[in-house]
């Protein structure tokens, strides 16, 4: 056998015998033990699973195998039959005719042999193993006179104790004492370190041993203390925490009694503090002790009473509180033991771990508070003293850098290391307290130097001022890298401070703290030098703490509404203020500039990010619009990148070492700009803003480039840039610059490769499920993200309009979808043998695609589009006629699987218009029982019946007779107060709404006393005359004919109309079409929404028609009328489409005003008024501004019954168009619940746009709406009436 062969039978015959051991030790003789082994098969059930003895079997069948099966086959006939009297016998000749074979001889010998080499080598190990301990057993009797002959014992250190008795640890204690010699207390405790701990510890003379060890401690004897320490770190090793603390208080005390005896000073001498002094070097070694001790006893106190950390934390804190008198001078500084801690852990590690955990940091902090204050107030001192001395910063190691350095270590330090190691230590220790609201109720605590208490903004005052006055040094200086620097260590705590809204709010939003930490800005702009030792360095740390302060809740609101903060300029200002204008001057470079060299960049850089964290929330831009900080970063990126284009190109006389040096800090410099101004688009108004510098491709790219990399949006950001991506995808401008950017095709490309293709790389360990979802979760990311790009209107028109499907008549398996058009062909529009086989997956991928339709057509314009463009209803209906089989009993013949389900639920959705209460939408899940579907299947329009509602009967309306009545007088100045009141009335009534000849008589009536109000009619009256050949010669898009039959099909449905309203829509809508397009500006804009007249149909007009009960020569009047009213501009989307009366940039944007303004505002005040919902929107990277874009375009057609849409045109003509904001909290307010399910669900974005709002009466929420009005108006409605000329 080989040598590993042999330790592997020696292992498994070791086990074997384990596993008996109990049996064999029980027998009474050697013999008995063999009898054991030789029915060991009898008598242990467990015999074969042995591994020893499965390697003897699996030996034998090796080598007699071939030998068995010759002695049967000799035994058996031709025929297979065995040739004897029975199944024994064969076993008997068998096992006989094998064990006379050489073979089987051979293989006894060679088994035997290699069985009994093992067994004698384990033989000899075991007596190598037992003549080893005798001969250390008698080397301890050799060296250990009070060893006793029992056993030993080995401890968790591997080092072997003897046992030891009560009268020898007497002896021991005796010899221990201070009057014996040197020598004899020495070789005491030699022997006292043999012993256990545990024994020791226990002892009836452990009290007296302990005075003894103690007072050995005190003694300047550098041996005797050396070897009391290594006892009492064995002890704290390997002993209980209710014994260790006994060691420890112990410890302390002794620490205590040599720093009272010995009376040590700091140095103030050059020579310096010797640490390796005799006495220090004892003491030292004690602290170091006992600070190890600190550190780990935190991991099992816990499990211990807690009066016993009570004890240990009271006896460190007192020993720390310890004050000296000094040594022969009265001038000089006593060394007190908090000065030794400080240079053993500088980083107070200790603390923290005491302050981690909530069963220790409570008994700190009230020791701090009811005993030991004045280790507070010392911290305190500490920073006042430092701040208040010119001392500069002193390199200090933490732990990790001294284990990195090597074994070099210093032994010298002078007085002001010490005392700078010391202010090291209590910023630790403040940093740490600050955290805790216990901990911060420590202060007021009094200073010796300060006449008043110092409260806890002077601490926070105080701290800052260190920042200012000893400033870290700049990166660049390698001589200065210090991680412990007091500049460093504060701006570490302000960070924790500003994670923790309580505690920020205590700690740094307050008065002074932020005029301190603004005091250099102001300095600088009123001209002034700041009062910074290093403002290069300083400056930027300050715009650091000032950026994450309004990165919360609280701060932000501070910043932007406080005008009490701060004094510039001679009068009371906002913190926001001061910041925008000295970035402004930055950008501008107005400033002088405190920095050199490319530090102005860098500095303008921390203050552009201090605005962004205000920008890119909608309050934040509200205050921040009016200074044009957009217009000053897209001035800087244009010049800075016309710079960089100058650096590329090599001109004559330049030095290209100069430009090589340059360029990488310009183009850092041109991408901060960029992305400040990327960061406009995280709110509708600001994209509106980014839109007019005209540095929106750009940005885009710059964030389709982040995206490819998978960068962090900020530092601040909790999110990635899903959220900025919806909302860039909401307007055409945007969807168009990502469109250009690479970003649609990289979106189109990854849904095709979760959807179509797979992983052939990865390793397969066991098959992919077949999915039971209709969309895979594997590719639900992907169709989420092209849901949020496609949730626009305007975004598909800007994609897809004059895009034509391919219709292939044969595609590859490799050819993959670049485009949204694509995808539209590939996964929607199937309608050929071709597409089925150029899809692996035909049922996964189409069913993907009819989920995607059926989201894009809950857009209503969207559906025109792909109606008119592609013929969608058509393919669809020609796929349900072509998925037949032969009709079976019941005479259904369509095919029931997912596809059919599917398109029929698409053909229900996009056939037929009505709310929750007009429309039954057929489920796209089947059910238990007989018939899993019982919707039935279409393959021609109109769908069956069952698929519409009736309306329900309308109940008379108490007020209405009233209403009637007061609309029959006429009217005067105070006519439409009045005419508000009673609609507040009627709606709060009940839940009975006003009938339709008295709803149109109340839109009419009121659109027209406003129109005659001048304070009213905010756009000038539309002087509009076609003439009849003029409207005759009108030709109406097929979008606008396709509007039309749905607005009929609607009204008919509603029973509404007459028979002959489809002339009078159609004139209505042409001279709609005539007078909207007189209205329009010509511009210049690239984008395919601006080329010709409004992309979508004019759902307002639509609606209007509806309330007149299809009287186009009285709708017709009221919506020119209607025209110069603010209110227009918001609720009737065609009519601020590209108007004069929108500011020529907002117009040119082809942003909508109902998006930069109604929708800006919902997202503004769901934030505070619903900070759920707000959450939720965040979290599923969908936008309130996408949904509300989407219901207000279409008039809330199909998500509202009939009459809350009329209610919603009449509330926003009477109470003002500030109303549409109110009613979309109000909605919001109204699903809260769904919500906020939805969103774990990861179903927000398809159940906003696909689900019906049911429930939601206005009658119930009109309340609700007016709290708003009240708190909200002035802000809201002021800003709106400014859309003619928006401040930009």
């Amino acid at each position: 056998m080989s040598a590993e062969d042999q330790e592997q039978l020696q292992a498994l015959l070791k086990q074997l015998l384990r596993s008996i051991s109990d049996r064999l030790s029980a027998a009474p003789s050697p013999q008995s033990a063999e009898e054991i082994l030789l029915h060991l098969e009898e008598t242990d059930r467990n015999f074969h699973n042995y591994e020893f003895v499965k390697y003897l079997r699996h030996d034998v069948e090796t080598s007699l195998g071939s030998v068995v099966d010759e002695e049967i086959r000799k035994l058996t006939g031709k025929d297979g039959q065995h040739i004897g009297s029975g199944h024994d016998t064969l076993i008997h000749s068998v096992t006989s005719g094998s064990r006379a074979s050489a073979q089987y001889q051979q293989v006894t010998q060679t088994l035997k042999a290699t069985v009994t080499a093992v067994v004698e080598s384990l033989v000899s190990r075991f007596e190598e193993d037992q003549l080893r301990k005798e001969e250390m057993h008698q080397w301890e009797r050799q060296h250990n006179n009070y060893a006793d002959d029992c056993s030993d014992s080995d401890s968790s250190f591997n080092q072997s104790y003897a046992f030891i008795r009560q009268e020898q640890l007497q002896a021991l204690a005796e010899k221990l004492d201070a009057s014996q010699p040197k020598e004899v207390r020495r070789e005491a405790l030699r022997a006292l370190s043999c012993a256990p701990p545990s024994d020791v510890l226990s002892c009836e003379s452990w009290a007296h041993l302990r005075q003894n060890l103690c007072a050995a401690l005190i003694k300047p004897d550098t041996d005797l203390s050396d070897l009391v320490l290594q006892f009492f770190a064995r002890s704290f090793s390997s002993s209980p925490l209710n014994v260790t603390r006994e060691i420890y208080t112990s410890l302390a005390k002794s620490v205590e009694s040599i720093f009272l005896s010995l009376k040590l000073s700091l140095p103030s001498v050059p020579a310096g503090f010797d640490i390796n002094r005799p006495e220090i070097s004892s003491l030292l070694k004690q602290m170091r002790l006992m600070n190890d001790f600190q550190k780990e006893v935190t991991a099992f106190w816990i499990r211990h009473p807690e009066k016993h950390m009570e004890e240990i934390i009271e006896s460190t804190f007192s020993l720390l509180c310890l004050r000296c008198e000094p040594g022969s001078q009265a001038q000089e500084t006593a060394l007190e033991p908090i000065y030794l801690l400080a240079l053993l852990d500088v980083e107070a590690t200790w603390f923290k771990k005491w302050m981690h955990g909530s069963y220790s940091r409570t008994v700190v902090l009230r020791l701090l508070q009811s005993k030991y204050k004045s280790l507070m107030e010392a911290s305190v001192q500490q920073c006042i003293l430092y701040l208040e001395s010119s001392q500069p910063s002193t390199h200090l190691q933490s732990e990790e850098e001294q284990h990195s350095a090597g074994s070099d270590q210093r032994s010298v330090y002078t007085a002001k290391e010490l005392q700078y190691a010391l202010v090291v230590h209590s910023l630790c220790v403040l940093g740490k307290v600050l955290l805790y609201s216990n901990g911060r109720k420590l202060f007021p605590v009094t200073a010796r130097s300060r006449k008043e208490p110092v409260s806890l903004t002077d601490l926070l005052v105080i701290v800052i001022n260190i920042i200012y006055q000893h400033p870290e040094p700049l990166c660049t200086d390698t001589l200065h890298t210090d991680s412990l620097s007091p500049s460093s260590l504060v701006m570490s705590t302000l960070w924790m401070i500003c994670e923790r809204t309580e505690c920020a709010d205590e700690c740094l939003h307050q008065t002074a703290v932020i005029e301190t930490l603004l005091a250099p800005v102001i300095a600088l702009l009123g001209g002034n030098q700041a009062r910074l030792k290093s403002p290069e360095s300083t400056l930027p740390l300050i715009a650091d703490v000032l950026a994450r302060m309004v990165n919360t809740d609280r701060g932000l609101a501070l910043f932007l509404y406080e005008r009490n903060l701060l004094v510039a300029y001679g009068e009371r200002t906002s913190a926001a203020y001061v910041v925008v204008q000295f970035t402004l001057k930055l950008l501008d470079e107005e400033l002088s500039s405190p920095c050199e060299a490319d530090a102005p960049r860098a500095l303008c850089g921390a203050f552009i990010f201090v605005c962004r964290q205000m920008y890119n929330t909608c309050e934040g831009l509200q205050v921040l619009r009016p200074y044009g900080l957009h217009k000053a970063a897209a001035a800087a990126w244009r010049k800075i990148s016309s710079l960089s284009e100058r650096v590329l190109t090599p001109v004559p006389g330049n030095n290209p070492e100069t430009s090589t040096q340059e360029m990488p800090h310009m183009l850092m410099w041109e991408e901060t700009l960029l992305d400040s101004l990327l960061n406009f688009a995280a709110t509708p108004k600001g994209l509106l803003l980014l839109q007019q510098t005209g540095a929106m491709q750009e940005c885009i790219s710059y964030m389709f480039s982040r995206l490819n990399k998978k960068l962090q949006v900020s530092r601040c950001e909790k999110f990635g840039y899903g959220v900025m991506v919806t909302q860039v995808a909401a307007t055409a401008a945007g969807v168009a610059a990502l469109h250009r950017s690479g970003f649609v095709r990289a979106l189109v490309l990854e849904l095709w490769s979760a959807l179509e293709c797979s992983s052939e790389d990865a390793r397969v360990v066991c098959p992919k499920p077949t999915p039971m979802d209709p969309i895979d979760r594997t590719c639900l990311k992907s169709f989420l993200s092209l849901v949020n790009v496609l949730s626009s209107s305007q975004s598909v028109w800007q994609l897809l309009d004059g895009q034509p499907l391919a219709n292939k008549i044969e595609y590859t398996l490799r050819e993959v979808p670049s485009s949204v058009a694509d995808v539209i062909d590939r996964l929607i529009a199937v309608n050929s043998t071709a597409k089925i086989h150029a899809l692996f997956h035909y049922e996964q991928s189409h069913t993907f695609g009819l989920r995607l339709l059926s989201v894009l057509c809950s857009s209503l314009d969207s559906f025109l589009l792909l109606e008119s463009q592609y013929g969608i209803c058509s393919m669809l209906l020609q796929s349900q006629r072509e998925n037949v089989a032969d009709q079976d009993a019941s005479g259904r013949s369509c095919i029931v699987d997912s596809l059919s389900v599917e398109r029929n639920h698409v053909l229900v959705r996009v056939a037929l218009v009505g709310g929750p209460s007009e429309r039954r939408l057929p489920p796209r899940a089947l059910q238990e029982g007989d018939d899993p579907y019982p919707w039935p299947m279409f393959s021609s329009f109109p769908p069956p019946s069952c698929y519409t509602l009736d309306p329900p009967n309308p109940q008379h309306n108490p007020l209405e007779p009233e209403m009637s009545a007061f609309l029959t007088t006429k009217t005067d100045e105070n006519w439409m107060e009045t005419c508000r009141r009673l609609y507040r009335r009627v709606l709060t009534s009940g839940q009975n709404a006003l009938s339709g000849a008295v709803l149109a008589d109340l839109v009419e009536k009121a659109v027209v006393h406003l129109s005659k109000s001048s304070a009213e009619c905010v756009f000038s009256p539309p002087r509009h005359k076609e003439k009849a050949e003029d409207v005759d010669a009108v030709v109406l898009s097929a979008v606008e004919i396709l509007g039309m039959d749905i607005c009929l099909r609607y009204g008919a449905s509603l029973k509404l109309l007459q028979e002959d309203a489809h002339r009078g829509l159609t004139l209505l809508m042409k001279h709609v079409k005539i007078f909207l397009s007189q209205q329009r500006v010509q511009t210049s804009s690239q984008l395919l929404v601006q080329h010709e007249d409004y992309p979508g149909h004019d759902w307002l007009t639509s609606t209007v028609f509806l309330i007149m009960a299809g009287d186009w020569l009285r709708c017709w009047p009221v919506l020119v009328k209607l025209s110069s009213l603010l209110s227009s501009a918001l609720i009737w989307p065609a009519r601020s489409h590209a108007s004069v009366d929108v500011a020529v940039q907002a117009a040119e944007s082809g942003i909508p005003p109902v998006y930069w303004s109604t929708a800006h505002y919902v997202e503004m005040l769901l934030k505070a008024e619903l900070p759920l919902v707000h959450s939720a929107f965040r979290m599923s990277g969908f936008t309130p501004s996408q949904i509300c874009l989407h219901w207000l375009t279409q008039c809330f057609w199909n998500f509202l019954d009939w009459p809350e849409i009329c209610h919603y045109v009449c509330t926003c003509v009477l109470l003002g168009p500030d109303y549409q904001v109110y009613t979309c909290l109000a909605l919001f307010k109204h699903l809260q619940p769904d919500l906020l399910q939805r969103t774990q669900s990861r179903e927000l974005q398809v159940f906003l746009k696909e689900e019906p709002i049911k429930g939601f009466k206005f009658c119930n929420y009109l309340e609700f709406m007016e709290v708003l009005e009240r708190r909200y108006r002035s802000i809201v409605l002021t800003d709106m009436k400014s859309i003619g000329s928006p401040a930009d």
